[in-house]
């Protein structure tokens, strides 16, 4: 009989917790597996590691991981990877966005269609804000367009694995993490099964649009040195436009003798530039701050309990 282990990242999921359990043990039953659940508490304030150690108590499948303070969910997944022992590990939410009745057919697209990875992608955003989803649908576009790694539309953090890709994305040391894209560039071959967006459970979201779009760019520069020519290709048409102006004022000052003019113009053109300069500062900025922190060489996790 073969192990699958649950890996199930929590932040401040008390009440959720106890649902996902039920629900999980409920609709899985007759799946022909051993179950191991990996909770992983990314440093929360309520009451999410009691729940834990409860499960533990009543349920010996039941392990948990309990971080020194909040690492992230990138960290509590790489976490929660690391500690599993099954022959197949899963990622799962805990506010049952992630339906465990998708897990039989994950099963069979890797027992039976051969299959490395089965994963999920939503193909609606019912219950997001318009403006959210908008912004969501318009980073995986642009992904697609800048990187050679595929970031597939709507594709969710919920798949389940073979241990030789799970061994694979264990060997990705590196402190800035965007699971999406490490997901897709160790390869092996991946089955999509689409389903619509579930609400959530209980409880709720703990990403707001700034830890989107600052969790985006991770993706971006992680994944991708595109803006880093981008910038290098807005200094040379900068320079090129310079030049030109240059030479039609020169020429126009020595054929008709007329003065270059006007204060405001040249104050607009002035922080125009200045505005581009510093953007592109900021690319480089961001690489630059991704490579100090990678040399470092700080741990991704700092666990406080392991049951």
């Amino acid at each position: 009989m073969k192990k699958i282990s649950v890996v199930v990242p929590c932040y401040n999921e008390e009440e959720a917790l106890p649902i996902f359990y039920d629900t999980f043990v409920k609709e899985t039953a007759d799946m022909p597996v051993e179950w191991e659940f990996v909770f992983v508490d990314d440093g929360s304030k309520d009451g999410t590691l009691a729940g834990f150690r409860a499960l533990h108590q009543k349920d010996d499948r039941v392990h948990y991981i309990s971080f020194s303070r909040n690492f992230g969910k990138e960290s509590a997944m790489y976490a929660g990877l690391e500690a599993a022992t099954g022959d197949y590990i899963a990622i799962m939410d805990v506010d049952l966005q992630d339906p465990p009745a998708l897990l039989p057919d994950m099963l069979r697209g890797i027992e039976e269609d051969g299959f490395d990875c089965v994963a999920t992608r939503r193909v609606t955003r019912k219950g997001e804000p318009p403006i959210r989803s908008w912004f969501a649908r318009a980073f995986y576009k642009l992904m697609g367009k800048i990187s050679r790694t595929e970031i597939v539309d709507g594709a969710r953090d919920f798949r389940l694995m073979t241990r030789q890709m799970v061994d694979a994305i264990l060997s990705m040391k590196e402190y800035s993490r965007f699971s999406k894209g490490i997901f897709s560039w160790v390869g092996f071959d991946t089955k999509w099964l689409e389903y619509e967006n579930i609400e959530r459970s209980a409880g709720e979201t703990k990403w707001n649009f700034w830890k989107l779009l600052i969790y985006s760019i991770d993706g971006i520069i992680g994944f991708s040195t595109m803006p880093l020519a981008i910038a290098s290709v807005a200094g040379v048409i900068f320079c090129i436009i310079a030049f030109l102006l240059m030479l039609f004022f020169f020429v126009k000052a020595l054929i008709w003798g007329d003065p270059v003019a006007g204060f405001p113009a040249t104050i607009c053109i002035v922080l125009f530039l200045g505005g581009i300069q510093l953007f592109c500062m900021g690319i480089l900025g961001q690489y630059l701050s991704k490579t100090y922190l990678e040399t470092k060489q700080r741990p991704i996790y700092i666990a406080k309990e392991k049951k």
